[in-house]
């Protein structure tokens, strides 16, 4: 039985960190392309002499082009520029929609029944150009942000309880940007809402970290943002698909009624399986809750709006 075929776009650090955890999980043989002569396949090449180490037999290769990217099953794309200190994710908005949309148009030619994963920022608007540029149904085009957001929410939990993080079940809703929704009421630790455990003052401070969960690391690491978790992201969400798992995770996913959006990609809970997003699950919201999401769609139509006018130019 043919494995199955995973391209990586952008051989930067999430790129590359993405390939490594995907190669050495074995559940596909992956290409890894990059605009930048002969560095893919450094990388890739790297990635592949550590297999006698760790004991994977998975092949990687690295591409400038996407001839060696045809017929892949899963298209992860990272391309784009990342933050710097003082940057939001909206400043990217410009320079990464061109690059998106160029990276999205030579994946339908090569890959036209892939199941599209979109990682380079911002996130829900670069989701919605891949939408518009590739046409494909909205079951094969998913934003990875959601699974980021929750390990951050569950990862600051976990340290102020003094809990594993496998006892943590975080949910977050909305965009991915300073409007997320880290929704108190439905994360639960072994079952207990975490509401009851964390005193609200607290809580309310965790959620906020949460918000600038990214933003914080550009500015501790000064020359580059977060790779690690985004990758790790990445990947439950492949394996998800690749394995059928049927897995709930939060991801953006074209809304269209769920939660009153329409029309947008926004963080929702989902079902992952073969086909891709196989289920939007839409849960009961409090009025807080409502508002919330409705604030953070807002403001990813503003951004689309953006978008729509520079794919018009």
């Amino acid at each position: 039985m043919a494995r199955k075929k995973i391209t990586v776009v952008g051989a930067g650090n999430v790129g590359a960190t993405t390939a490594q955890r995907l190669v050495e999980k074995e559940i596909g043989d992956v290409v890894l392309v990059d605009i930048v002569q002969d560095m893919p396949q450094g990388k890739a090449l790297d990635i592949l002499e550590s297999g006698p180490v760790y004991g994977y037999d998975t092949r990687i290769t690295g591409a400038n082009g996407y001839e060696e990217t045809r017929d892949s099953d899963i298209v992860v794309v990272t391309s784009g520029v990342a933050r710097k200190p003082g940057m939001s994710r909206d400043d990217l908005l410009k320079i990464n929609a061109a690059i998106v949309k160029g990276v999205v148009e030579n994946v339908v030619k090569s890959s036209p029944t892939a199941i599209l994963i979109i990682v380079s920022n911002p996130l829900d608007a670069m989701t919605y150009i891949a939408h518009k540029v590739s046409r494909f149904p909205k079951n094969r085009i998913i934003g990875m942000a959601g699974v980021l957001d929750a390990a951050r929410f569950s990862t600051f939990i976990a340290m102020e309880l003094n809990v594993s993080v496998e006892n943590i079940h975080a949910f977050v809703l909305g965009g991915h940007g300073d409007t997320m929704v880290p929704s108190t009421r439905y994360t639960t630790v072994a079952g207990v809402s975490v509401e009851e455990l964390i005193p609200k003052q607290k809580l309310e401070a965790i959620v906020k970290r949460t918000r600038d969960g990214g933003a914080e690391i550009v500015n501790l690491l000064k020359t580059g943002s977060a790779f690690y978790a985004p990758s790790a992201a990445v990947v439950e969400m492949v394996e998800a698909i690749l394995k059928d798992k049927k897995k709930i995770l939060p991801c953006a996913a074209l809304c269209e009624g769920e939660y009153g959006i329409n029309g947008l990609f926004v963080g929702v809970p989902v079902k992952l399986g073969a086909r891709g997003i196989e289920q939007i699950f839409e849960i009961k919201l409090n009025a807080e809750e409502s508002a919330a999401i409705k604030r953070s769609a807002d403001a990813v139509k503003t951004l689309c709006e953006q978008v729509d006018k520079i794919l018009s130019c």
